[in-house]
């Protein structure tokens, strides 16, 4: 349980943002689970055929990252069967079908959320609007919303396929600023929005560019191991400025229950 001062308030925010995948969903098992099957078949003193494979994550988010800067309206689905196939043929040097590929496309819709995400996201949900912005497709936010994130519910959900550009680019957060004005009168300039997000790459270095204030949901990314594809925070922290860390959706949710009932109490 954290001390009363031990957090700034969160009581003044009218609605959430979220990043969905690596936040709320296990975006980083998924990747593993089906890098795993390709680098297993390589010879065992393989550089890449590593249990986990981290690093032939961290080349595959790499060739991904690529993609969404040079073509930035490609859907997240194609994007990332291309992204597979390339990191096969390049890294692998090995052929991948169509069959492997697209499947794994679509992927992100069944992957599974963190074990705190949906009753946090209840508990949140009680006292903000919840959004998400993501960099995933339609089709598989679609998904993840109404079948790996039910029975939580958001008030609006924002895509990359939508904007026509990938996070960090700065256009998917004024996308995200001009449409929760629009569809749910939440005014960022008034200090109604509060970001919440796993990435600092994608996420807290561009919140920290535009001013947006927010919160880092770590999941272990402080520690040097657990850096992940979200980035590495001891080269970004100059970069970042993030006012709350919690370890999980589930502790910044009972955080921000006792801060609003330490208000109510008070008031």
């Amino acid at each position: 349980m954290a001390s009363e001062n031990k957090y700034p308030d969160l009581t003044n925010f009218k609605a959430l943002s979220f990043d969905c995948y690596g936040t709320l969903i296990d975006w980083q098992t998924g990747l593993l689970n089906t890098v795993r099957m390709l680098t297993s078949q390589l010879p065992a003193d393989h550089p890449l055929n590593t249990d986990p494979p981290k690093e032939a994550v961290r080349r595959l988010d790499d060739i991904a990252n690529r993609y969404e800067r040079e073509q930035p309206t490609l859907p997240y689905n194609e994007l990332l069967a291309e992204a597979i196939t390339t990191f096969a043929r390049d890294e692998l040097k090995t052929g991948l079908p169509d069959s492997f590929a697209e499947p794994f496309g679509n992927s992100p819709g069944t992957w599974t959320p963190f074990p705190d995400t949906i009753a946090g996201l209840q508990k949140l949900q009680k006292h903000y609007k919840l959004a998400i912005l993501s960099n995933v497709d339609n089709k598989n936010i679609a998904a993840t919303v109404e079948k790996q994130l039910a029975p939580a519910r958001f008030d609006a959900v924002y895509t990359a396929q939508d904007i026509g550009s990938y996070k960090p680019a700065h256009s998917n957060f004024h996308y995200l600023f001009a449409h929760l004005r629009e569809d749910l009168g939440i005014d960022r300039e008034k200090g109604e929005l509060l970001h919440v997000a796993r990435s600092l790459k994608a996420d807290h270095v561009t919140a920290k560019e535009l001013g947006l204030p927010s919160v880092w949901i770590s999941r272990g990314g402080e520690k040097p191991e657990g850096s992940g594809v979200g980035g590495d925070y001891a080269a970004l922290k100059d970069k970042v400025a993030f006012q709350w860390r919690f370890d999980s959706i589930g502790d910044f949710a009972d955080e921000v229950e006792r801060q609003f009932a330490a208000k109510e109490a008070k008031a």
